[in-house]
């Protein structure tokens, strides 16, 4: 079995920390997350051969080839429930009760305490309040975050194998790569409001890849700016987050804030390696 370990820590980081996300993976292989292996909430990825899913294996959902196939979105909310993070998954109106991946939630060591369905033009919602099963409380860890979201993402490419050519996540763990390809430079918008005299309003639009939630709350502790809570939207190629963030308390003034902006489009843009890692 093949394997990275993702190390648990809070919004700031330690000194000491190490994420690796293995890249390049063959277009045959499925990467997912399985429960904590330890007291110290570490995570492992196992890597498992997949065929293409027929429909009586779709999570109750509906799989035909025949239609134009939906923009996967996957939304983790910290925003709009005080005492559990919200996830929102939507794939047309192909997603079924989903229970498998609830059941791939509780592996991670999370209770799901509130699931909801509802339709809208754009489809069905299927929405999760989770919280961890050790406290009781909302997650606050951006590792255990984006190993929710890399679960629920992978649970979709198991079930929807049509979904890996919508998602940029299907290059490194589905079965077929994107047809279409994003260009960073094009697609990185970063922008930075108001929101109050003790917070701004961070907004980060780029190409999607495996660690990224990590990887842009590390740049930002890494110049002292706090993480108070936010969103981080997975849609199809896109990765859309929105966070809130201060420094010492107070709004970030104008000249951190282009340090801020600077230092996410210098990262954000670099190329990627076979493993990143830090």
């Amino acid at each position: 079995m093949e394997a990275v370990v993702i190390h648990s820590t809070l919004f700031g980081f330690p000194p000491s920390r190490h994420v690796s996300f293995a890249k390049g993976r063959p277009n045959n292989f499925l990467c997912y997350l399985t429960r904590p292996i330890s007291s110290h909430n570490r995570f492992s990825y196992k890597v498992v051969r997949i065929q293409a899913a027929t429909s009586a294996a779709v999570e109750d959902g509906s799989s035909s080839e025949t239609d134009t196939t939906p923009t996967p979105k996957v939304i983790i909310d910290q925003d709009s429930d005080p005492d559990a993070t919200v996830v929102e998954i939507t794939f047309g109106d192909r997603l079924g009760t989903l229970l498998d991946t609830m059941q791939a939630l509780k592996n991670l060591g999370l209770n799901v305490v509130k699931a909801n369905v509802f339709l809208d033009s754009s489809g069905k919602h299927n929405t999760f309040a989770i919280t961890r099963a050790d406290t009781g409380r909302k997650i606050d860890n951006p590792e255990l975050l984006e190993a929710i979201r890399l679960t629920i993402i992978n649970n979709l490419l198991e079930y929807h194998p049509e979904s890996s050519a919508q998602l940029a996540l299907g290059e490194t763990f589905g079965i077929s790569p994107p047809k279409q390809k994003v260009d960073v430079d094009i697609v990185t918008q970063i922008n930075i409001f108001d929101d109050g005299p003790n917070r701004s309003l961070l907004h980060v639009e780029t190409a999607d890849r495996p660690g990224l939630l990590v990887e842009i709350v590390k740049v930002i502790a890494e110049i002292n700016i706090a993480v108070e809570s936010g969103e981080f939207d997975t849609e199809g190629l896109l990765a859309k987050a929105k966070f809130h963030v201060s420094y010492r308390g107070k709004a970030i003034s104008k000249p951190l804030q282009q340090v801020l902006v600077n230092s996410l489009r210098y990262f954000l843009r670099r190329p990627t390696t076979e493993e990143a890692s830090f």
